[in-house]
């Protein structure tokens, strides 16, 4: 048995350890972050940390000091208005809230940001400061970038780690990308480096509907993290969300020809390349989910 089994048993566990009706199981804390801006197309990462957040009623336990990270000139503070006509302005920050999974031996960091203007490093640096007081064990990067794919057809999610053992606990492979990085790229890596095994999802978002909200590509990345966390969500609302959101841009498509034009070659080109392989992963993964929520709802 390996030093990461030993540290993290396994028996009827998700990759993280993570068990269901824990008992006197080992905790384990698992760091899930976004970022909204260049790393967040739709706005479909951040939404899924939201989503986890308002679901598990995360409380806020740190928050960066804004002016030492932010140019808001760049990243303008929002101005936002109460019912009550109270005036509250928003500012471009970054915050770690925690959360307990009721019923498993899973504990969540949740972090919600704006990309900083500059400092990157300082700003990494005071991050993982904190993950290691919250006693992290394991980071998930969420992002969403702008692909080439078609709205009709499920979102894909690339999911890689530079942590060997997650490599080979996941079938995973490192990122082999290479180019210009967001924060999500960078605060990865440096996670990696010291120490946290560190996963990240990346969901591609059809760049010609670029605007959110994007609520098929965030389900695809709520239903990774149920997979990764070994955890139930309630997405039956988001599912519906989703469903409408294409039936939306089918409408749209259907009133430009080269539009519609365009979302075909996608799709052939879609079917061609990725359905086939993937067909048989996909029906065991949505049978292996439709096992654990009937688990859940006895």
């Amino acid at each position: 048995m390996s030093n990461f089994e030993e540290t993290f048993p396994r028996p009827q566990a998700g990759p993280f350890g993570v068990v269901r009706e824990s008992g006197d199981q080992e905790r384990v804390t698992v760091l899930v972050a976004a970022f909204e801006g260049w790393n967040d197309a739709g706005d479909a990462a951040t939404d899924a940390v939201q989503f986890l957040a308002e679901h598990y009623g995360a409380k806020d336990v740190f928050e960066v000091t804004s002016d030492d990270f932010y140019d808001y000139q760049f990243s303008r503070p929002i101005v936002r208005r109460a019912a009550t006509g109270e005036v509250k302005i928003v500012w471009p920050t970054t915050k770690l809230a925690t959360a307990t999974v009721p019923g498993t031996n899973l504990d969540l960091v949740l972090l919600h940001g704006w990309e900083p203007s500059y400092r990157w490093r300082s700003f990494t640096a005071e991050l993982l400061e904190q993950a290691t007081l919250l006693d992290v064990d394991f980071v998930v990067m969420v992002g969403a970038l702008l692909a080439d794919v078609p709205h009709t057809r499920p979102i894909p999610v690339t999911k890689t780690s530079d942590t060997a053992e997650l490599q080979e606990e996941l079938g995973v492979d490192p990122s082999q990308y290479e180019g210009p990085t967001g924060i999500v790229g960078v605060l990865s890596h440096m996670a990696s480096l010291g120490g946290f095994p560190t996963v990240s999802l990346w969901a591609a978002v059809p760049h010609y509907v670029a605007q959110s909200p994007s609520p098929k590509a965030e389900l695809a990345l709520l239903r990774e993290i149920e997979e990764l966390l070994n955890i139930t969500l309630p997405l039956d609302v988001i599912a519906e969300d989703a469903e409408a959101w294409e039936r939306g841009v089918n409408e749209l498509a259907s009133d430009d020809p080269e539009i519609a034009a365009y979302v075909q070659q996608l799709e052939e080109a879609k079917d061609t390349t990725d359905l086939p392989e993937a067909t048989g992963d996909a029906i065991a993964k949505e049978f292996e989910r439709y096992l654990r929520r009937r688990r859940d709802e006895k």
